[in-house]
């Protein structure tokens, strides 16, 4: 059974690496907002830039550092990039120690954390499939995926009550030195990494070459535009969805975190589940149609009531939602490696999250407006009935070779 595979010593460094960073982001989600709102008494105006504005510029910056991370061996990038995540982290609590935190360095420590969040991906992603037989990746990113799911569910409760028991930064020190613990994880993993066979010299073309890829890909092209919709769509509600329980419906915000946090557990049951499916009903299908039960989900948002019943109905619509994208996540995402030729995987794998986190970041202000003009539960529903045709940009047929 390929679920109990055991993958070696070196993958498991690096599982563990990426385990200690998952669980330091979950604990601190949502920090930064609360230190804008609460210690330096930003408005809403602020605070919502501070959420769109930072990743966004993060990933224009992170535009060159994908074809520059193809040029070089994979595992030094990773733990650069976790130092400057753990720099950058650290720099905030240490700034409000001596009165000096400000909401220009929030702004400014969430663009630097956001282009190497995407550039550590890219070369973890291009690391992954150095390291891992063929064979073996979709359990890899099946175990990648449980973990997460875990760090989501246990992460931002745990991280709640840091903020209320030890002070506004304990969660932020924590997620940096979850960043430090991950470059000593993965500097563990030792071994030797071929230097890339690529031109020494970065060309413009170079900055472009990862859209070019996806966009001729018969099936990563579709794909690319599924995550684009239904990534944006579903992140894009994710304010109002908040103003509707909070503020419409008069949920707590312990409630509130208890709707979300529950139903991540699902995530956890749906990655362990995928291997079987794959092995049972193969990759295509299990692709297609998890792809197209997640996108049932979000309409039944729009008609969340108020009361206990309502807690368990959102606990419900979201249990459903996240494990079919617990199934379709780690599928996607070994499909894509299999496709992606090994001395272009990171400025493709770039592209593709700086696609994705542009299209969350217009999306969700786009719904902002829209939510001014409708309401959240109409805003809500418009998005769930959009949502419902991304299926639509599924692969229909699986013909793509796999790359060298």
């Amino acid at each position: 059974m390929m679920r109990g595979r055991s993958l070696g010593p070196r993958f498991r460094w690096l599982w563990s690496a990426y385990a200690v960073s998952a669980f330091g982001t979950w604990l601190s989600f949502g920090a930064f907002p609360l230190l804008a709102i609460l210690v330096l008494r930003a408005g809403p105006a602020a605070v919502s830039a501070l959420a769109a504005v930072g990743p966004a510029v993060g990933a224009l910056v992170a535009v060159p550092l994908g074809p520059w991370v193809d040029r070089r061996r994979k595992r030094p990038v990773m733990m650069a990039m976790d130092l400057v995540r753990f720099a950058a982290l650290i720099s905030v609590p240490a700034c409000y120690a001596v009165g000096l935190l400000s909401f220009a360095q929030l702004l400014a420590v969430s663009v630097v954390v956001a282009a190497a969040d995407i550039t550590f991906t890219s070369a973890s992603g291009a690391f992954l499939k150095g390291l891992v037989p063929p064979e073996d990746l979709l359990v890899a990113n099946g175990r990648f995926e449980s973990t997460n799911w875990t760090a989501t569910a246990l992460g931002p409760p745990l991280g709640g009550a840091a903020f209320a028991l030890f002070g506004p930064v304990t969660s932020v020190v924590a997620n940096a030195v979850s960043f430090l613990l991950s470059a000593l994880g993965i500097r563990e993993i030792g071994g030797g990494e071929p230097r890339p066979r690529t031109a020494a010299r970065l060309r413009a073309r170079d900055l472009s070459d990862g859209w070019r890829f996806l966009l001729k890909h018969p099936g990563l092209r579709p794909l690319l535009f599924n995550a684009m919709v239904f990534n944006g769509l579903v992140m894009g509600i994710d304010p109002l969805l908040a103003v509707l329980m909070l503020s419409r419906l008069g949920f707590t915000p312990w409630q509130y975190g208890l709707a979300f946090a529950v139903p991540c557990l699902g995530g956890l049951a749906g990655s362990r589940l995928t291997p079987r499916l794959v092995e049972h009903f193969g990759r295509h299908p299990v692709l297609v149609t998890a792809g197209a039960v997640r996108a049932c989900w979000l309409l039944a948002l729009a008609f969340t009531p108020a009361g206990p019943g309502g807690l368990v109905y959102v606990m419900v619509v979201e249990l459903g939602l996240i494990v079919s994208c617990s199934v379709f996540n780690p599928v996607l995402v070994t499909y894509r490696l299999e496709q992606l030729p090994a001395d272009r995987v990171a400025r493709t794998l770039s592209a593709w999250s700086v696609s994705t986190k542009a299209a969350i970041a217009a999306l969700t202000a786009i719904w902002g407006v829209l939510a001014g003009f409708t309401g959240p539960r109409m805003a809500i529903g418009i998005a769930g009935v959009l949502v419902l045709a991304t299926p639509l940009l599924l692969p229909r047929r699986d013909r793509t070779p796999v790359a060298a």
